[in-house]
């Protein structure tokens, strides 16, 4: 199975005051934070190692996926089995690297500092805000549909997209289709005004990259805003006829800024066991 790239070491601005010592990948979504929702994500669909790319002060994400000896004690101790198996099970989940983004230099960036670590012919890149609930998992149809389309994708990019409206295009990474194509894409624009391109499909946090993208991130360089954006290497593998879409099907949370990890919170909360008290909370404070 492919590895997963998690870029991890943005400054969160948008969940700023709370992200300014916690990193916003550590703020929790009923009961855990939004960084394992994406790293279960990756183990249940069979990936066996990840690689962060943090940056100082997100010491934290790492330390969550390892033993915690003082606490597995302390738990022993006070006859807690369930929580010491849920606390265990963390550091057993999946095989656990990290690496240093020194300057914050944009995803691309981001993604390139881990090209040392993988020697695949591709790896996922996840984003470790953005929360998905399927079956099967937003990963899972990334490779159904590298399968699907065989041959012809052998050595090309699958990215997840969805559709969005005009007022969301300039938010997010957009792809376009080659004329008569249903899942090719001719070009990449990083959020582009919605007068600009006739495309609504965006680009959403889950990507499946043949490793030669890291030369086209290398070679591309700086774009106009002056950061290395992963979109510009995107559109590279567009030309070239590498590149398709996987249309997503299921839930999609950004949980990067207040109303998304809001609707987070209430969207899990609901299919938990204290699902009955939220809704009578939501009742209340509706009046």
């Amino acid at each position: 199975m492919f590895p997963a790239v998690i870029p991890v070491a943005g400054w969160g601005t948008r969940s700023l005051p709370a992200s300014k010592s916690i990193p916003k990948e550590m703020l929790c979504v009923c009961n855990k934070p939004v960084i394992q929702y994406v790293v279960e994500e990756a183990a249940q669909a069979g990936v066996k190692r990840i690689i962060f790319v943090n940056s100082k002060g997100k010491s934290s994400i790492e330390d969550h996926f390892d033993r915690h000896p003082e606490l597995e004690s302390f738990l022993k101790k006070k006859s807690k089995p369930d929580l010491l198996k849920e606390i265990q099970a963390l550091s057993t989940l999946i095989e656990v690297h990290s690496v240093r983004q020194k300057e914050a230099l944009g995803l691309g960036h981001a993604v390139g500092v881990a090209a040392s670590m993988i020697s695949e012919s591709h790896f996922f890149v996840l984003l470790g805000d953005e929360i998905t609930d399927a079956s099967p998992s937003g990963i899972q149809q990334l490779l159904n549909t590298r399968k699907v389309l065989g041959a012809e994708a052998e050595s090309a990019g699958v990215v997840m997209v969805t559709k969005v409206s005009d007022a969301e295009v300039s938010k997010y990474g957009i792809c376009e289709l080659q004329a008569g194509e249903k899942s090719k894409v001719s070009r990449c624009i990083e959020k582009p005004k919605a007068s600009d391109t006739s495309s609504r499909w965006a680009i959403t946090g889950r990507y499946l990259l043949p490793r030669d993208v890291f030369e086209r991130i290398v070679k591309l360089g700086k774009g106009s805003i002056g950061e290395i954006q992963l979109t510009d290497a995107l559109d590279a593998l567009a030309k070239e006829g590498r590149l398709y879409i996987c249309e997503f099907v299921g839930k999609r949370l950004d949980a990067g800024d207040a109303l998304g990890f809001l609707e987070a919170n209430i969207y899990f909360y609901l299919k938990s066991d204290l699902k009955d008290k939220v809704k009578n909370l939501l009742k209340e404070y509706s009046k």
